[in-house]
């Protein structure tokens, strides 16, 4: 027989001494022996890591697109710094040299913006008169029988925005004669004008001498929505313009285009003449977290250090420097303040489910290898040596990833900052790698024999912080703009998630172990040997599965809360859009025109309309008394009809029939409804005279009290509403109706269509189609609302819908990670499970029962954790809810709290619920079958 001495491999003859006994390498022999355990630690660390880096890139990244965004909405002249100076003012040159000064002076205000910059379209400047001249030439246009008027200017740039459609660029005016003009194709036809006409001007004064302007050419407008044109006065289209007075009158308002060299003649035409430049922003170069600094330098240009230095350098002391940009910047920091606690509950959920999930990868990976540390530890292993290892061995697989990681969250999400994301990506990684390491330490310290206890005082500090931060957030509310987001009330939510996690780790075994023996008690064994192995394994048995029950709360938990905070806000909205409506549709004319009987009854018969009125509303009217006359808003409507309007609308609804006692006679009083406020100032008289804006009077009786009304904004206000029968007997000028107000599902578009066909003029219709807003444009002056443009409107908030982006986003990585903390206990717990069903296998259990068993074991666990977090999120409105103050997201003023939303937090919580539910059937389906069939042939191996 051959010894074993005998079979040795022969050692090559320039081998050292001790080359037989040189130990593999840890780290390699480690990855041999579990591949697939080294590659789910690398993908578990890739997908945490890339998350932790990836989203402080996309907050930066739409907290930027929305500030640009809100900014853009604005428009081009709301978002541009506006210069301007006397035309000719100190240090001119001669008139060749004005509009060579001109672009001296742009490259000076450009130069200096800063950090601000312009836009790549560049300045916009040039020189116009300050008031336009009325043209008096016969056969121009006049809708009312006002002549059009129009202004000079010059453009610098006007070459590349136009192009010359008939005659010549206009040039150097000769002495005394006409000022050559170009005007565009849109003005030429509305107006009448046409190529060579000599325009005449009005007078101004008695001993003014009116200048003139040739037409020498007809210009086409490029691009008639062309920021270049904004805030011009007219000259790309002709504006309809309105006379002041009580009775406006309609009139044409035009440009004229002149070249460089006839900056005198814009002088001479009209007093106040200036020069202008408008530098537009560069919004994409804005950052959100650069404001306060946008904020410093702006004011700077504006009315500090910049616009002396500029004042000086143009040598123009004259020189004023407006923008509308401090207000908006204002405006965009209030509203990322408030959508910021929504913007960061999801983060902050997101990484809390990430910990728990590191952890949970931790403890299974220490329990899977619980025996091997123990046999080191025997073997005389120290605490160090061990603890290298793992460093080392965890470094292999997690290192690498964390970089590719975090290289690919950088090329996929491009941002300038980036501080933020390397903090959160080494934080991660560097949790991953010494989670493992610093569970397998633990082995070598003392056992403690009071865990029982501990675990009751760590639970009982997380109970009081809980309940600290909630009283806080609940004594002194949200934090205040300017301060940023509001920690306490970010965590709030998570300490009463995590709470509630404690809790139902608690009383999960007992209900489980309860339902376990009340179904003993029913045929079959899969439900009872399911619930029981679930009760055992939540009562702290090899795995630990605390954690995944905490991780699929804090999910359920995060996106119930934020999902309740959206919900509010567009509630809110909607409500909010009504009550400024007045009703669902309100249609307002101009002054002096009147909604006919036909507009209101075609309106009231439209698809979908419930109730509607037209209605008599002004603001001048006076209630007479002892001390004196009171300014008040009146209605006058038909009582059936606004009776209905004011019960849908929630404002102001009142019975109809304490408005029908009035019987039209001049010397019977007329039943009224006033305000609230207003019958405290009238005191206990029951009849009162109204002063009507044509001098008319009206004797009223207060036939009761209403807080407020749907056709005037807000509560506390002073009004009174009149029936229109019997007012309209007295004061017939009361029929002349001037809104219109409707509830129900009203379509804007034949809304519009009605109000273009039944009241506007053929005059009106005309000038707004010229206006370039399409044949269903409205004419000036009336105004078609309906709520659910409004709510639209409000909602129109690009700050508002990146943070919801971004909640959502979070919520899903929330989820999924939670359904990762799941499947691994599922895994770790699959060795066992399939044991135990190939041993059921032999004693005649169905495949279909070890699914069912299964599901029965796992299941519970889940929808558990789903319930509480819905309970835990309703707590969490309930308790943090009067805290908050929705009005900035809303875009109107409400009244502060949050309320519970049941639907709101069902939905999200039913998502999580059958992500993670599904993942499990799947792993049951998918895997299971496969070991058990796998356990069967090869007997139990462990």
């Amino acid at each position: 027989m051959t010894s074993p001495a005998d079979t040795a491999a022969p050692r090559p003859a320039d081998a050292g001494p001790d080359a037989a006994h040189r130990p593999a390498s840890w780290v390699r022999t480690r990855l041999r022996a579990a591949p697939l355990a080294a590659l789910l630690t690398a993908v578990l660390a890739f997908g945490t890591v890339f998350l932790a880096a990836a989203f402080p890139r996309l907050l930066d990244r739409t907290a930027d697109q929305g500030l640009r965004d809100f900014l853009r909405d604005r428009g081009p002249a709301a978002t541009s710094i506006l210069a301007t100076a006397d035309l000719g003012g100190a240090g001119a040159g001669g008139l060749a040299d004005d509009a060579k000064r001109l672009d001296e002076d742009a490259a000076r205000l450009t130069a200096r913006t800063g950090m601000l910059g312009v836009a790549p379209g560049g300045p916009v400047y040039g020189a116009r008169s300050g008031k336009p001249r009325s043209l008096t030439n016969d056969g121009l246009a006049r809708p009312e029988a006002v002549n059009p008027t129009m202004d000079l200017l010059y453009v610098q740039g006007l070459r590349d925005h136009v192009t010359l459609a008939e005659g010549d660029w206009p040039g150097a005016p000769a002495p005394n004669a006409p000022v050559p003009i170009a005007i565009s194709r849109g003005v030429a036809e509305t107006v009448g004008i046409r190529l060579g006409d000599v325009l005449e001007t009005g007078p101004t004064t008695p001993d003014d001498s009116p200048p003139r302007a040739k037409v020498v050419g007809i210009v086409d407008v490029n691009d008639q929505d062309d920021p270049y044109w904004s805030d011009l006065p007219c000259p790309n289209r002709a504006c309809l313009a309105y006379t002041s007075g009580k009775l406006p009158a309609a009139y044409w308002r035009t440009g004229g285009l002149v070249d460089g060299s006839a900056l005198d003649r814009i002088r001479a035409w009209q007093t106040g003449a200036q020069d202008f430049w408008r530098l537009p922003v560069d919004l994409d170069a804005l950052r959100a977290d650069r404001l306060g600094a946008t904020e410093r330098e702006l004011a700077s240009y504006l009315t500090g250090h910049t616009a002396n230095t500029l004042a000086n350098e143009t040598v123009r002391p004259g020189l004023r420097i407006s923008s509308s940009m401090p207000t908006l910047l204002r405006q965009a920091v209030a509203r990322q303040e408030a959508t910021a606690p929504l913007a960061s509950i999801g983060p902050a959920g997101l990484a809390g489910v990430g910990a728990v999930v590191l952890c949970l990868a931790a403890a299974l990976a220490g329990d899977r290898r619980i025996a091997e540390l123990r046999l080191l530890q025997a073997r005389g292993g120290s605490r160090t040596g061990v603890v290298r290892r793992l460093l080392a061995e965890g470094a292999v697989t997690v290192l690498p990833t964390a970089v590719l990681a975090t290289g690919l969250a950088f090329l996929l999400l491009p941002t300038p900052r980036w501080g933020g994301t390397l903090l959160a990506a080494a934080a991660v990684a560097l949790f991953s790698l010494l989670a493992l390491p610093l569970r397998a330490a633990r082995l070598w310290s003392k056992p403690r024999t009071d865990s029982a206890r501990r675990r009751v005082v760590g639970e009982l500090a997380v109970l009081g912080l809980t309940v600290a931060a909630v009283a806080e957030v609940r004594r002194r509310g949200v934090a205040p703009v300017g301060e940023g987001a509001d920690p306490l009330l970010v965590a709030a939510p998570l300490l009463l998630a995590l709470t509630g996690g404690l809790v139902l780790a608690r009383l999960q075994p007992p209900l489980l172990g309860a339902l376990a023996r009340a179904t003993a008690r029913r045929p079959g064994a899969v439900g009872f040997l399911g619930l029981a192995r679930a009760a055992r394994g939540s009562g702290g048995g090899q795995r630990p599965s605390v954690l995944p029950l905490l991780a699929l709360l804090l999910a359920v938990t995060t996106a119930g809360f934020g999902a309740t905070v959206l919900g509010a806000v567009d509630t809110a909205r909607t409500s909010a859009a009504r009550l400024s409506v007045g009703g669902d549709a309100s249609v307002l004319v101009p002054i002096g025109v009147t909604v006919p009987a036909g507009f209101a009854d075609a309106a009231g018969a439209l698809p979908g309309v419930r109730a509607s009125a037209r209605i008599w509303a002004d603001t001048e009217v006076f209630v007479l008394g002892g001390n004196g006359s009171t300014r008040v808003f009146a209605v006058v409507a038909d009582p059936t009809a606004y009776a209905e309007i004011s019960r849908s609308l929630g404002r102001g609804a009142f019975d109809p029939a304490a408005l029908s006692g009035g019987t039209g006679a001049p010397d019977a009083p007329v039943p009224t409804l006033v305000s609230t406020a207003l019958a405290k100032q009238l005191g206990p008289e029951a009849t009162h005279r109204l002063r009507l804006p044509n001098g008319g009077e009206l004797l009223t009786a207060t036939a009761g009290t209403v807080d407020g009304t749907p056709a005037l904004q807000g509560d506390d206000r002073l009004f009174v509403v009149l029936p229109a029968g019997p007012a309209v007997a007295v004061a017939p000028e009361l029929d002349r109706t001037n809104l219109w107000l409707g509830t129900g599902s009203v379509d804007e578009g034949e809304l519009r269509r009605l109000v273009r066909e039944k009241i506007a003029t053929g005059t009106e219709r005309a000038a707004a189609v010229t206006g370039a807003a399409g044949p269903d444009a409205l004419p000036d002056g009336y105004t078609v609302r309906t709520s659910a443009s409004v709510t639209a409107e409000l909602g129109d908030d690009p700050l508002q819908h990146s943070a919801a982006r971004l909640f959502w986003t979070a919520v899903l990585g929330a989820g999924s990670l939670a359904l990762v903390a799941v499947l691994l206990t599922l895994v770790r717990a699959a060795p066992e499970r399939t044991a135990l069903l190939a041993r059921l296998r032999t004693m005649g259990l169905r495949p279909r029962q070890g699914l069912t068993l299964i599901l029965v074991e796992t299941l519970p666990q889940t929808l558990v954790a789903a319930v509480g977090g819905g309970l835990v999120a309703l707590a969490a409105v309930a308790l943090l809810g009067p805290s908050f103050d929705l009005s900035i997201l809303v875009g109107a003023e409400i009244p502060p709290g949050l309320p519970v939303d049941v639907p709101a937090v069902l939905l999200p919580t039913l998502g999580l619920a059958g992500l993670v539910a599904a993942g499990i059937v799947a792993e049951a389906l998918i895997a299971g079958r496969r070991q058990i069939a796998t356990e069967l042939r090869a007997g139990d191996q462990r």
